[in-house]
């Protein structure tokens, strides 16, 4: 059919895990906010929703990191986290397996990448799958870039994947939803962490929103490592996003929570 929806979200594991704690003038506008997102995707009404994350280290590890995998299963399970510590249920998200062969193999003509019929979601899936489908009712195929395990894939490696997965979608008949999950800048398991860099994470978005290719990719890896930190290098989930999307962006949410360690961030894409 074709690419029906395309949109950004944060997957900060305090989201939902500290929630408790967060105050709530700046929770209760973001969790609204995230909650508008779902029912503006689900009013596209998507057949299936391509989530492209970043995962991390629960699945694939430095003894065998693939740069891009797509997941091919009927079924998956998460959060791979304790569900006290990440407020989210244990449960069984429905994929579907015919689905993502096709895409796949789609994909495969233009970018190379490992797929895994068994996959467990962390918070970086989680986290979104808990507003975007608290029924568990969508099918979900699953995306993974490596943003954790240097040498990391190229950000215009990271665009190529947006542009497969935009031409895989537009062959497949059902309709596609596509959201990228990650930072924006965040600093996990450091002595930084809790930090943001709100000005960074502003300039960021405003290339995206742009759909501003050149600026996008002009980032190094070693400027996002000193100014987004390592949590940064997920950006590559929303490059992707705007190479699949190809129009301007909208922000539809876009706000520092220091509990919750990221500029909790939303974003939606004219799909051309």
């Amino acid at each position: 059919m074709s690419l029906v929806f395309a949109g950004v979200c944060s997957h900060a594991p305090g989201i939902t895990g500290r929630a408790q704690m967060a105050d709530p003038l700046l929770r209760d506008p973001f969790h609204a906010a995230f909650r508008a997102f779902a029912q503006e995707l689900r009013a596209t009404r998507p057949d299936a929703l391509v989530l492209v994350g970043a995962e991390h280290f629960g699945n694939f590890f430095m003894d065998n990191m693939p740069a891009f995998a797509i997941g091919m299963a009927d079924e998956y399970e998460g959060p791979i986290e304790d569900p006290a510590w990440l407020g989210i249920a244990r449960t069984r998200v429905p994929g579907n397996a015919e689905l993502s062969k096709r895409l796949i193999t789609e994909v495969m003509q233009s970018v190379d990448l490992a797929y895994a019929e068994e996959w467990k979601f962390d918070h970086g899936l989680a986290v979104p799958l808990h507003f975007l489908t608290p029924h568990y009712d969508l099918d979900v195929v699953p995306v993974n870039i490596n943003c954790q395990g240097p040498p990391l894939p190229p950000l215009h490696r990271a665009w190529a994947l947006g542009e497969a997965l935009r031409r895989a979608a537009d062959k497949v008949s059902e309709r596609i939803a596509i959201v990228g999950t990650g930072g924006i800048s965040h600093w996990p398991a450091t002595p930084d962490s809790g930090k943001i860099n709100e000005a960074w994470d502003r300039d960021f978005m405003d290339r995206w929103v742009r759909q501003d290719r050149q600026a996008l990719l002009a980032y190094t890896d070693a400027e996002i490592y000193r100014d987004a930190g390592q949590g940064g290098f997920e950006v590559r989930t929303f490059i992707s996003i705007a190479a699949a999307a190809r129009g301007p962006g909208t922000i539809r949410h876009l706000q520092p929570i220091p509990i919750f360690s990221v500029t909790c961030t939303l974003g939606v894409m004219e799909i051309v």
